[in-house]
């Protein structure tokens, strides 16, 4: 089990409109803020979806790069792009997200049912996503919405080898309407199916899921995200006014198991991750 515990914050996403949730943080200038507050209490990295000055999703390369360039000279986390976009983004504009040259990208490992709407990931563009950031020494978290995702991971390592890194960091996203459920049960059938060459692993838990994942999580051994992409609110009637609140309160939970938040120097370590940051 490890000493210590990553803490991840996905402080936006891509579903919830600025208009019904005014404190989403959709600028760069309130992204940043929510970074560094988030860094200050304990998160190790930061998932990022990217939005336009109309404040929804975007996938403009300008837009994307400046984001990277500002959390890399502002803060020490470890800075993650989603490759996921909005669900209908189309799949050749998504790979074009590690030419903005983040640390870290999301690579989910499968199609799947969000709500009303479909994530497509068929394998095809799994695999070029995967092997693009290889070449570009970008180092891929495997999302994973599903069983049947993990052994698409299994195909993906058996056919291109390990990450750029060496190392291989996936997380279990659960609670979307459409995926694997937010239980206990859920999480450990994952856990128990993961291959070999996994190093380390997180868990999400979607709306009501956070906290009981959260703890789920911790207990097992894996590591956490949290963040206003996943879960909008504190509790009944209470909603999360910002992201901070939200990685606090894991950073206190984590702390009480025995298992505080992993410095950012140990989140890089624990990734792999290539230093692009000018010291």
């Amino acid at each position: 089990m490890a000493a210590t515990t990553l803490i991840t914050v996905a402080p936006t996403g891509a579903e919830t409109a600025k208009s019904d949730f005014p404190q989403l943080p959709t600028t760069l200038e309130e992204l940043v803020e929510t970074a560094l507050a988030c860094q200050e209490v304990g998160a190790g990295l930061i998932h990022v979806h990217v939005r336009g000055a109309d404040h929804r999703p975007t996938l403009d390369a300008v837009r994307l790069r400046d984001t990277v360039q500002a959390l890399r000279e502002q803060t020490d986390l470890v800075v993650q792009l989603s490759t996921g976009g909005s669900v209908h983004d189309p799949l050749e504009q998504r790979l074009t997200v590690l030419e903005a040259e983040p640390d870290s990208c999301s690579l989910t490992c499968g199609t799947t049912n969000f709500g009303d709407d479909v994530f497509l990931n068929p394998y095809p563009f799994m695999s070029q996503l995967y092997t693009q950031a290889q070449e570009r020494e970008v180092v891929p978290e495997f999302e994973l919405f599903d069983l049947g995702h993990v052994h698409a991971l299994r195909r993906l390592i058996d056919e291109h080898g390990l990450p750029y890194g060496g190392k291989v960091h996936v997380d279990f996203v659960t609670n979307v309407p459409g995926g694997m459920p937010g239980t206990v049960a859920a999480l450990t059938a994952g856990l128990q199916a993961l291959p070999e060459e996994v190093t380390s692993w997180s868990a999400t838990g979607i709306g009501r899921a956070h906290l009981p994942i959260a703890a789920a999580a911790l207990a097992a051994g894996g590591h956490l995200r949290v963040g206003m992409e996943d879960n909008l609110m504190m509790a009944r009637g209470q909603q999360v006014q910002h992201n901070r609140e939200l990685v606090a309160r894991v950073a206190e939970l984590a702390t009480l198991m025995q298992r505080p938040p992993m410095s950012t120097d140990d989140a890089r370590a624990l990734l792999g991750v290539k230093e692009r940051r000018r010291r």
